[in-house]
């Protein structure tokens, strides 16, 4: 099969003129696009070893004395007491230390996620990150309609949106449910959109191990039979059902990509209060003990198949009982789950900017920003949700997404750590401008203007009587304007017809024999 893609051109093109037309010319100039981030800043560590040890020690009683259900999947009891687990009808426990061996015999700690144009495949583990959009809304939000259900060309247009934004890795998966689709069939229309709008890796379909070997089956077309068996294309999540349960829907799509040596993130889901203990200690416990458990399946499935620890871990209101986000526990949590995830050797995945504010407000940027900055401290090396979401995962705003990609790229800044080269020392500059003059003439300033420093693409900085002869914009109502201009210079990467057409027939062949099953039924 032949391989398909494009070089990356860069930022993309204005059609704006005058000031605002200079400004996102400077902009543009400024932001050579990345593959992933490479964090010069070391992880924030909040537990000492005596901590991390009290943590697996609970995490391993947990496995041993409780143990963890694995529902409706009999292959997957048979694989872990052929492995020496434990198992008592779908219960299953495990001696202490035995996840733990098993999954550092053999699961990397780094791996690549090889995309259709090579230029933006990414790393996943050691000092790489990767941030991704919103995953999953089943509602979008915009200025100009608010509040809807999402639809097919929502998703599409958010896939282009995401293209366009340098400061995004990765494609993502689910940007937003379009529910104007056949819920049995989506899944296939989804992944058929990732590959003709963006030319960025991205998820395969997560539910059940049918809709994941359709994924594989799309990758092999796409990338090559070879390739696909020798490379990692596709990222898929495998979410417990928190406290200790692994359904069958999960399992299906484990077992599916760990056969074809595509990589799993093995994600607990957790609200401590409702779904884990309401402390932090409680919760890092039942979290390592599930993403160990699962971790351990998935090695012995396919000793070697890339995976990485995942923690959604978050509070909830314990008046109302609703999700909360950006609070002082989750972030210990993800800073637990960064030292947890290095100590156990594998790739951390995470969640970043999330909120539960119902608007493109400063709640949600508070709240998005904490959850955000949290992740990067711990050395996540896959943030999901990092543009997009709200009103706890129900919502994918547009304008937010252009807010968030702003915080992305101030992220992609901050953990290029301090530039020491000769140029950044300055050192000729400071002699040259002397006591009592400025730095705003002098040629190094002149030389470095356009590169200093980050430039928000949605921030105003102008006086107040500039602010307001601009027309007085909030920075939501500036961020519609931004998605819209994206949309509007959005360019589509190239894709051979010859893989378009095969992968068009595969769709509209696999639609039409699951219509006819469904019939017989």
């Amino acid at each position: 099969m032949k391989e398909t893609g494009v070089q990356d051109t860069g930022a993309q093109r204005t059609k704006r003129g005058g000031r605002a037309g200079r400004q996102a010319a400077r902009q543009a100039a400024s932001v050579p696009r990345k593959p992933y981030i490479t964090r010069a800043v070391a992880p924030l560590n909040i537990l000492s070893e005596d901590g991390l040890a009290i943590i697996e020690r609970n995490a391993d009683a947990i496995l041993h004395d409780i143990g963890m259900e694995f529902r409706d999947d009999p292959e997957i009891l048979d694989i872990l007491h052929n492995a020496g687990a434990d198992v008592q009808g779908e219960r299953v426990r495990f001696e202490p230390g035995m996840c733990r061996t098993i999954i550092q015999a053999t699961a990397p700690g780094q791996f690549t996620q090889h995309a259709r144009n090579r230029a933006n495949s990414v790393q996943i583990g050691g000092d790489a990150t990767v941030l991704a959009p919103s995953w999953g809304p089943p509602f979008v939000h915009d200025l100009d309609n608010g509040r809807r259900y999402a639809t097919f060309e929502d998703f599409e247009k958010l896939i282009k949106i995401h293209q366009t934004i340098p400061y995004l890795h990765h494609s993502g998966g689910i940007v937003c449910e379009p529910v104007d689709t056949d819920p049995e069939t989506r899944h296939l229309d989804m992944l058929l959109a990732h590959i003709k709008y963006s030319d960025r890796a991205f998820f395969g379909a997560l539910i059940g191990a049918e809709r994941a070997q359709h994924s594989v089956d799309m990758a092999k077309i796409l990338f090559g039979d070879k390739f696909v068996a020798e490379n990692c294309v596709l990222y898929g999540v495998s979410n417990t059902n928190a406290p200790l349960v692994l359904d069958s829907a999960m399992s299906g799509a484990l077992k599916t990509y760990a056969r074809n040596g595509q990589a799993v993130a093995c994600t607990p889901w957790t609200l401590a209060g409702a779904m884990s203990p309401c402390t932090v200690a409680g919760t890092m416990a039942q979290v390592l003990a599930e993403a160990m458990a699962t971790l351990c399946l998935l090695q012995l499935i396919n000793p070697g198949a890339p995976c990485l620890m995942g923690s959604f871990a978050s509070t909830m209101s314990m008046q109302s009982g609703a999700p909360t986000f950006g609070t002082p526990e989750a972030a210990k949590m993800v800073l637990a789950s960064g030292q947890l995830a290095r100590r156990l050797g594998v790739p951390l995945h995470t969640v970043g900017s999330l909120s539960a504010s119902k608007l493109t407000d400063g709640q949600s940027q508070q709240e998005g920003t904490m959850g955000l900055m949290m992740a990067m401290l711990a050395g996540a090396n896959f943030i999901n949700h990092a543009t997009g979401w709200l009103e706890g995962g129900l919502v994918t705003g547009y304008e937010k997404t252009i807010l968030d990609a702003d915080l992305c790229g101030k992220m992609c800044a901050f953990f290029e750590g301090i530039d020491l080269s000769d140029n950044a020392q300055a050192m000729d500059a400071i002699a040259e401008v002397g006591p009592g003059d400025h730095f705003l003439g002098s040629s190094h300033t002149q030389a470095n203007f356009a590169t200093a420093f980050y430039m928000a693409t949605t921030a105003d900085a102008n006086s107040y009587e500039q602010w307001e002869a601009d027309g007085a914009k909030s920075a939501e109502v500036r961020a519609n304007a931004i998605w819209k201009q994206r949309l509007a210079d959005y360019e589509a990467p190239d894709l051979d017809a010859a893989v378009l057409k095969e992968l068009e027939a595969y769709v509209a062949h696999t639609k039409e024999r699951r219509r006819d099953v469904c019939g017989a039924i």
